[in-house]
């Protein structure tokens, strides 16, 4: 695995360029600033305050068998803190989704039938991070995407974990962090190196991504990875993040009577 101190910054446009390729292919991810403007950011949040007031007023406790996580707001309201499939739920969201630029990243799958799983694994999923008394999501222990794919018996597919980023978060309010390189290790590593999403504690090696608003974010699915929580508490803590799966393989979408992963059934335990 290489240590890196610092990475370079980039900005996405229709393709990828060749430095961009060779960093993801021996670090696992890529870091773009700017992706949407102030503007949009506003646009989605407000997109997602409009789903959740629906989902309180309909006591909507799953989405396409996706469990939806709740909690409470600095104020003691209650909030959604996890959605899942919101683009199925907001035009806004929907047309978000279809911004050529996600089709850059395709390459970086090095598969087949690339497609952005609107109607897949969660769907567009919102994380809304807040360190407050009665919050249910703070932080997120270590964990990997890819390894859904073992608890279905399956062979771990290529899979992209692309995060669009509606606050800034310097490393001093928590946020995102990865092992690079850990997209390389063996099976036995995804398995065992930690305990999934129970560890929490830093890890020498490990980098902190620091974003801006509207900055972009993609990380190979079988990467090390984990959202340390703010030492900060109340409204600065706050933390939003839309999760955008990039996906390959064979088309899998889900329904409403589709039931819940078996992975899913944990969800209680990330606070």
């Amino acid at each position: 695995m290489t240590s890196l101190k610092s990475y370079p910054r980039f900005t996405l446009q229709a393709s990828l360029t060749t430095e961009q390729r060779d960093f993801f292919r021996q670090h696992g991810f890529l870091h773009f600033r700017g992706f949407i403007a102030p503007g949009e950011v506003q646009q989605i949040l407000r997109a997602t305050e409009a789903i959740q007031q629906q989902w309180l007023a309909e006591g909507v406790e799953k989405v396409n068998g996706v469990p939806i996580k709740y909690g409470h707001d600095v104020d003691g309201s209650r909030i959604v803190q996890r959605f899942a499939f919101a683009s199925q739920h907001s035009p806004v969201l929907h047309d978000f989704l279809q911004d050529v630029r996600f089709q850059a990243l395709f390459p970086l799958l090095e598969a087949t039938n690339e497609r952005v799983g609107e109607n897949e694994k969660d769907g567009l999923v919102m994380n809304h991070y807040v360190n407050v008394p009665g919050s249910e999501f703070s932080r997120m222990g270590w964990h990997t995407d890819s390894l859904r794919d073992v608890f279905y018996g399956k062979r771990i597919g290529p899979m992209l974990n692309v995060g669009v980023h509606l606050d800034a978060t310097p490393a001093t309010n928590g946020g995102l962090r990865i092992l690079p390189g850990t997209h390389h290790q063996s099976l036995a590593s995804m398995i065992f190196r930690k305990k999934y999403f129970k560890d929490n504690d830093a890890d020498p090696e490990e980098l902190a991504i620091e974003t801006e608003a509207g900055d972009l974010t993609v990380h190979d699915g079988r990467m090390w990875h984990r959202v340390a929580q703010s030492p900060l508490v109340g409204e600065v803590s706050r933390r939003r993040v839309l999760y955008v799966p990039v996906i390959a393989g064979k088309y899998s979408p889900k329904k409403a009577d589709s039931p819940t992963p078996f992975y899913l059934r944990f969800l209680h335990l990330v606070k």
